[in-house]
């Protein structure tokens, strides 16, 4: 199925790419989130009308990531968890915790999905290194402290 891309779209294309996609992936996440329309004779039309903006919202996007990205770089984030003997924890840290971390602590929305954990599941004291994805062409990496309460 061919889609026409609204917005940058990871290994996929950029803004106004018409790519090949499965149907299923066209049909379940492209076009309900509003990253791509169907490419048909009239949508492509559409789009053309609408490039510019679209244009201009992406680079809007790309602007308040680089501005989060600053606020976050080189940061160093402390979450306080219960933990056993040896700093093993009762529980995990996960990307829901980190997310409200960012929340609390420097007021940053960043939804859970954004947030790459490398090593995944963190089940230890110490500290480490995450990646949060806050656009397709911005990440930024942070320190995240694990505490014992």
């Amino acid at each position: 199925m061919q889609v026409i891309l609204r917005e940058k779209v990871e290994n996929l294309g950029t803004l106004g790419d018409i790519v090949n996609v499965k149907s299923g992936y066209a049909r379940n996440y492209l076009v309900p989130y509003g990253k791509a329309v169907h490419a048909t004779q009239q949508n492509v039309a559409d789009f053309e009308k609408q490039k510019s903006e679209l244009q201009k919202a992406e680079a809007n996007r790309l602007a308040e990531a680089n501005l989060v990205a600053e606020k976050i770089k080189n940061e160093t984030f402390t979450i306080k968890a219960q933990a056993g003997d040896g700093g093993k924890l009762f529980g995990s840290v996960g990307t829901k915790e980190v997310s409200e971390i960012l929340k609390s602590s420097a007021d940053i929305n960043v939804e859970k999905r954004h947030v790459r954990m490398p090593q995944g599941t963190i089940r230890t004291l110490g500290e480490f290194d995450i990646s949060i994805q806050l656009h397709t062409d911005v990440v930024v990496q942070m320190k995240l402290v694990i505490e014992a309460e």
